[in-house]
């Protein structure tokens, strides 16, 4: 039995890894290997799987045991439960889709980094008074999108997002423009046949398209609480 690969190192914080997070789906946990080394070898290591099917969980710990380089978080990350759940088997990071006060508390006191889930400006200011200053802004295209974001850069400049849903190749480069957007979380690095069918070249070469896209500078902020 092989001993398990000690924790990636992650010099900058989340935001600042690589322009684009996949936001991964697993059905298989036998998957969750191959298709993170895909990503990372492209040049995506932090990589976003969700709670969405059972195999989540232990997809997220299979990727952190065998995966070097990648930097695998957990996301629709929705109870303390799952918080705790996720943390023991490996996750680096917790993102969810929105927040209340005790999945926060639960986030804050984990001991990783996370990003909550915010779609209005109410939900910033209420997370700024936290302590909280990065986030995911969800669902970003039907929540306003580049042009809401621009409208929070003003007054509100020390929040910094991570903006997903509805974002794809054609529009990622206008959100990774914005001066508060650290990078985009998306999907469209691995389409449905290419992983029905383990094509782990094809999800490599278009994790490479998706890393090459403009990196945002790395801000003078530190972690992503």
């Amino acid at each position: 039995m092989t001993s398990p690969l000690p924790p990636s190192p992650s010099p900058v914080p989340v935001l600042d890894l690589a322009p684009v997070v996949p936001v991964v789906v697993v059905q298989d946990a036998a998957d969750a290997v191959p298709l993170a080394r895909a990503l990372v070898a492209g040049g995506l290591p932090a990589i976003e799987v969700t709670l969405r099917t059972p195999a989540g969980l232990g997809a997220i710990r299979a990727v952190a045991d065998g995966v070097a380089g990648a930097v695998v978080g957990a996301g629709t990350v929705i109870t303390a439960g799952q918080v705790r759940d996720c943390v023991a088997a490996g996750a680096r990071f917790l993102v969810s889709p929105g927040w209340t006060d005790a999945l926060l508390t639960a986030m804050q006191a984990s001991g990783v980094p996370f990003l909550p889930g915010v779609s209005t400006t109410s939900e910033v200011l209420a997370l700024l008074e936290r302590g909280v200053r990065e986030m995911k802004f969800f669902p970003a295209q039907a929540a306003g999108g580049t042009a809401y974001l621009k409208s929070l850069a003003g007054p509100l400049p020390q929040a910094r997002f991570c903006p997903t849903g509805g974002i794809g190749p054609a529009n990622a480069p206008e959100y990774l423009a914005l001066p508060n957007v650290g990078c985009v979380g998306g999907t469209w690095m691995l389409p449905e046949d290419a992983v029905a069918a383990r094509d782990w070249a094809r999800v490599e070469a278009l994790a490479r398209e998706a890393a090459g896209l403009r990196r945002p500078p790395l801000s003078a902020g530190g972690t992503c609480r």
